[in-house]
């Protein structure tokens, strides 16, 4: 398996304004969308961000995940089930003490991929 890089740091939250209070205001970090469930926001000038999102089992649990070339080989070769995202595949495992990491792909958003940009 090849890791190209961070895709996005996952916080679970339980209420969506306060936590755009918190990272819009707070930290003043930029907004790069947002849904009813969630909001992304820019970390610098890198393709990843922070990803803030409603999560009613345990909020305050951080995820990260990582870019792969194919999240379903991944996915495959872990022995594990693949689920569909805005820009293509993830898959989610935990390690021993219940951090989340993630392995994602664009194979819906190809141009947004470090392999497409080179930096992968």
């Amino acid at each position: 398996m090849r890791i190209l890089g961070v895709d996005n740091v996952l916080v679970g939250v339980a209420d969506l304004d306060r936590a755009k209070e918190f990272y819009g205001g707070v930290l003043g970090l930029k907004e790069k969308f947002s849904t009813g469930e969630m909001a992304l926001y820019a970390i610098g000038e890198e393709t990843p961000g922070l990803l803030v999102r409603v999560q009613e089992a345990g909020p305050g649990s951080m995820r990260v995940w990582l870019e792969v070339p194919d999240a379903r080989a991944a996915a495959a070769e872990l022995g594990v089930e693949p689920f569909e995202v805005f820009t293509g595949w993830t898959v989610e495992l935990s390690d021993p003490w219940g951090n989340v990491i993630g392995l994602t792909d664009y194979a819906k958003q190809p141009h947004l991929s470090r392999l497409a940009t080179g930096e992968g």
